[in-house]
C-alpha cells in the first residue's frame, strides 16, 4: 500500500463521511420491509448490490457485540444473524445519512453500476476457477472501489482525475491520483473497509488492487491468498470493462500490462479466458449479470 498519508490522517479525513447508498436499492428495501412477511433472502440480495449498505451491515455483525470466532464477509450470513428488524433499522439509519444531491447521484452511477457487475463477475469466476470462496470474491468485487464515492465527495473534480489516471499507460492508476490529490481511492478504500471491520485479507486486497503488476511480477511473492483475490478481481474488471464504465477510456492499460501473467498464474489460456469473458458478458447483457443469484 502506498504511504501517502498516515493512518491517523486518513482516519481524520474519513470522519463523518459514509458511502452513500443507491436510491433505488433503498426504495426496494423499504417496499420489502412493509410486506407482511419480509423475505431475508430478498433483503440480503438487495443489500448485496450496494457497497455502503453492505459495509454498514458487516461492520455491525463483525463488531465485538456478536463475538464471532471469525469475521464474515457474506451478506446473507450477516442478514441471518441480525434478523429482519435489526437490518431494517440499519437500512433506515443509512437512508438518513445518505441524502444526496441530483448531481452526486449522476456522478455515482458509474460506481454503482461497476461495483455490482464486477461483484457478480468475481463470484462467477471464483465458482469456475475455484481459487477463492465465491462469497469472498463477491465482497471484494463490491468493495474494492469503495474509496471512489469518498473521493468524489471530497474532490468535486475527482472524475476528471480518475479518467486521466486510467488514460496513462506505463503508470499505476493510483500514481496519477497521488500526484494530483496526495492520496488515492485504494488507500481511502482500505481504511473504509477497515472501519467496516471487513476481514484483513480483503482490506489488504483493496489496498493493493492497483499494484497487480508489481505483485504478479515478483517471483518470490508468496502471498498466494492475495494473488488469488487480485487475479479474480483483475479478470472481472476487464470483463466488465471498468476502464470504460468508470473512466470513459477505450483501452484497458492495466490489463494489457498484467493480464498475461494473471492468466498464466490461474492456469488459463487466452482462448479459455475469451470463452469465460464471452459467457459473463452474455449473462450481463441478458439481464442476468447484475441480478442473477446464487
Amino acid at each position: 500500500m502506498t504511504q501517502d498519508l498516515t493512518e491517523e490522517q486518513i482516519k481524520h479525513a474519513l470522519q463523518g463521511i459514509s458511502v452513500p447508498p443507491q436510491p433505488q436499492i433503498m426504495v426496494d428495501l423499504q417496499m420489502e420491509q412493509v410486506m407482511p412477511d419480509p423475505d431475508l433472502r430478498v433483503i440480503a440480495r438487495l443489500i448485496s448490490q450496494d457497497p455502503g449498505l453492505a459495509g454498514s451491515l458487516l461492520k455491525i455483525v463483525n463488531s465485538p457485540f456478536f463475538a464471532l470466532a471469525n469475521r464474515i464477509s457474506s451478506i446473507q450470513q450477516a442478514v441471518n444473524l441480525l434478523g429482519v428488524r435489526r437490518v431494517i433499522n440499519i437500512v433506515n439509519a443509512q437512508s438518513i445519512r445518505g441524502e444526496m444531491t441530483d448531481e452526486n447521484i449522476v456522478n455515482l452511477n458509474r460506481f454503482w453500476d461497476s461495483a455490482q457487475d464486477i461483484a457478480m463477475t468475481c463470484m462467477t469466476l471464483a465458482k469456475k476457477i475455484g481459487c477463492v470462496e465465491p462469497d469472498e470474491a463477491y465482497a471484494l468485487g463490491l468493495f474494492h472501489n469503495c474509496g471512489i464515492p469518498l473521493m468524489l465527495k471530497r474532490f468535486p473534480y475527482y472524475i476528471e482525475v480518475l479518467e486521466e489516471s486510467y488514460a496513462q499507460p506505463g503508470q499505476r492508476i493510483v500514481d496519477v491520483e497521488n500526484q494530483r490529490l496526495n492520496t488515492n481511492h485504494a488507500v481511502i478504500g482500505y481504511f473504509t473497509a477497515k472501519s467496516w471491520l471487513l476481514p484483513k485479507h480483503l482490506c489488504d486486497a483493496i489496498a493493493s488492487h492497483h499494484n497487480a503488476e508489481q505483485i504478479f511480477g515478483e517471483e518470490d511473492h508468496h502471498d498466494a491468498g492475495l494473488k488469488n483475490l487480485l487475479a479474480i478481481l483483475k479478470m472481472a474488471e476487464h470483463i466488465c470493462r471498468a476502464h470504460k464504465v468508470l473512466a470513459n477510456q477505450p483501452v484497458d492499460h492495466e490489463w494489457n500490462a498484467v493480464g498475461g501473467r494473471i492468466l498464466e498464474y490461474v492456469g488459463l489460456t487466452e482462448y479459455d479466458f475469451e470463452n469465460i469473458e464471452f459467457n459473463c458478458r452474455e449473462m450481463m447483457t441478458s439481464g442476468e449479470g447484475r441480478y442473477y443469484q446464487d
